[in-house]
């Protein structure tokens, strides 16, 4: 005689995932799991331009880790925006200076974060002034990141603040025709 076993997919239950606070908490989607301690952890990407409703945001996309849940609801965390390689892509082409920064950095409210900066130039420059602005990009980002909290230095990235004011910034070494933020990666915030 033939046992008959249970379906494994109607003993899972359906759990909603909301986004932080940052993107007023809106619905991200829907997931199956069997407990509530299997859904938590669990790292969704989802496009920012579907989180801010912009469609400037398209080349954006957003990690967002579950960190508990209550109830059917699953709250998350910000883990890291990246820019999608083709855009990247499209940004760096042929006669222009491009130079690139890794920043590891503490906020003021003492949340790590790891930034990883494009700058494009109008034209080819001279190695001399890559690394000008390489430095001069490190020493801004250090500043910027340590006098603000968290949550503003995320949203100046997401608004495009951030970029323009550096922009400026380097406009004395060369012209500049872009700043990025290529990827922000954002570690939990340290005991203080």
């Amino acid at each position: 005689m033939a046992v008959q076993k249970a379906d494994k997919w109607k003993l899972k239950k359906w759990f909603t995932v909301y986004a932080p606070k940052l993107f007023n908490e809106a619905q991200i989607c829907e997931m199956p799991a069997n407990e509530d301690s299997t859904v938590i952890g669990r790292n969704i990407r989802v496009g920012l331009n579907t989180l801010t409703k912009n469609p400037a945001h398209a080349y954006t996309n957003v990690t967002l880790r579950i960190t508990g849940v209550n109830g059917e609801a699953a709250q998350t965390r910000l883990v890291m925006i990246e820019q999608l390689y083709s855009y990247i892509h499209s940004l760096v082409r042929r006669y222009r200076g491009i130079a690139s920064s890794v920043s590891s950095i503490t906020t003021k409210d003492n949340v790590g974060m790891v930034a990883k900066m494009l700058v494009v130039t109008q034209a080819r420059v001279a190695h001399t002034k890559i690394k000008g602005i390489r430095e001069e990009t490190g020493k801004f980002i250090a500043d910027y990141f340590s006098s603000n909290d968290a949550d503003s230095v995320i949203s100046s990235i997401i608004e495009g603040k951030l970029q323009g004011e550096l922009a400026a910034k380097l406009r004395h070494i060369t012209p500049i025709n872009k700043v990025e933020v290529k990827k922000l990666e954002i570690a939990q915030a340290s005991p203080a």
